[in-house]
C-alpha cells in the first residue's frame, strides 16, 4: 500500500470522483453528456468516447487534488492512457489524486430484497493487474431494494467476504452496498445495514482498514459509528440519483463522510461545450461538491 495515497485519503480535503461507468451505464452517461446512440456503432466505439470524456474530465485545470482526494476508474480505463501515460499514474503523478478501480462485474437478479454481486472468476487476475497498473484500492457495488435482515446480511457478508480477498492483494476494497433511494423503508434498511457492516468491521483484525461507499442516508449522522470505527479508512457517499443540489445538501450534514459522485459530479457537462465552457461547468460542480465534502 501507498502510504502516500492513505494519508491522502484519510486526511485529505475533497471527494472521490467516480469515473467508472460499465457497459450497462455507459449509453446513459454518454447521451447526458449530448451523445446519442448515433453517435457509435459498436462497442469499442462506445468506450472510446466515454474514455475520452473521462480524458477530458481528468486533464481539465478543474480536476486537481486541492478538491479531488481519489478517483473510481472502469477497467478499460484504467488499461488505457492519458496523453503518453497510464491513467492511474497520470491521476497520482500529474493531479495528486489516488486510483481506485471497479471490480465487480454487475448485479444478480433481486432475490430476498437485494441484489448481490455476480461472481467473479477473473478477480484474482484483475487485483494482480491493479497491483501491477499502480490502482491503490478497488469499488465493487450491490444493492438492497427493501429493509430485509437476512437479504441486507448477506449483501454485507458478501462484500466483506470479496474485501477480504481484496486485501491479500495489497489493496484497499470500497465496500458499497447501495441501498436504493426510492424504497419506502429505505431508513429502515439503513438501521439494518448500518448494524451488520459494523458487525462485520468488528471481525477484521487491528490494522486491517477498509473504505465504504454508502447512499446518503435518511437521518444526518447515522454511519458516524462507522465514520469513527477503527478500521475505517474513509466512509464515501453515492449520489445514488439525488440531483447534485440535494446530495450535496444531504452530504453536508454527515460529518466525516465525503463525496464519490459519478451523474452528479458529471451533470452539466456536455461534448458540445467549448474547452472554456466545459472547464467553468467542471469547476463549478467539482467546488460544490468539495464544499459539501468538507463541511461535515
Amino acid at each position: 500500500m501507498n502510504q502516500d495515497q492513505a494519508d491522502k485519503i484519510r486526511s485529505g480535503n475533497g471527494f472521490v470522483a467516480a469515473l467508472d461507468q460499465s457497459g450497462g451505464s455507459t449509453p446513459k452517461a454518454l447521451k447526458l453528456y449530448g451523445l446519442d446512440e448515433d453517435a457509435w456503432s459498436n462497442d469499442t466505439e462506445m468506450f472510446d468516447l466515454i474514455h475520452r470524456m473521462r480524458a477530458r474530465i481528468v486533464q481539465s485545470p478543474a480536476f486537481s487534488g486541492d478538491r479531488i482526494v481519489g478517483a473510481i476508474l472502469f477497467e478499460r480505463t484504467m488499461e488505457g492512457a492519458i496523453g503518453d501515460m497510464p491513467t492511474a499514474d497520470y491521476l497520482w503523478n500529474e493531479k495528486s489524486v489516488v486510483p481506485f478501480l471497479k471490480v465487480d462485474k454487475g448485479l444478480q437478479d433481486e432475490e430476498d430484497g437485494v441484489r448481490l454481486m455476480k461472481p467473479m472468476p477473473e478477480l484474482d487476475a484483475l487485483l494482480k493487474r491493479a497491483v501491477e497498473k499502480n490502482i491503490f484500492g478497488t469499488k465493487m457495488r450491490s444493492v438492497i431494494d427493501a429493509a430485509s435482515p437476512t437479504g441486507i446480511a448477506t449483501n454485507v457478508a458478501q462484500q466483506f467476504e470479496i474485501g477480504k480477498r481484496i486485501l491479500g492483494h495489497g489493496l484497499i476494497p470500497i465496500i458499497e452496498p447501495e441501498v436504493t433511494i426510492s424504497i419506502a423503508d429505505k431508513a429502515e434498511a439503513e438501521d439494518i445495514l448500518r448494524d451488520e457492516i459494523a458487525n462485520q468491521l468488528d471481525q477484521l483484525g487491528d490494522g486491517v482498514e477498509v473504505m465504504l461507499k454508502l447512499t446518503l442516508p435518511e437521518a444526518a449522522n447515522h454511519y458516524k459509528p462507522l465514520v469513527d470505527h477503527s478500521n475505517i479508512l474513509k466512509v464515501v457517499a453515492l449520489s445514488g440519483g439525488y440531483s447534485r443540489s440535494e446530495a450535496n445538501d444531504r452530504l453536508s450534514q454527515n460529518t466525516g463522510m465525503i463525496a464519490s459522485f459519478s451523474r452528479a459530479l458529471t451533470e452539466g457537462l456536455s461534448a458540445k461545450q467549448s474547452e472554456a465552457e466545459f472547464d467553468a461547468a467542471l469547476d463549478q460542480s467539482v467546488g460544490s461538491i468539495y464544499n459539501a465534502s468538507v463541511a461535515g
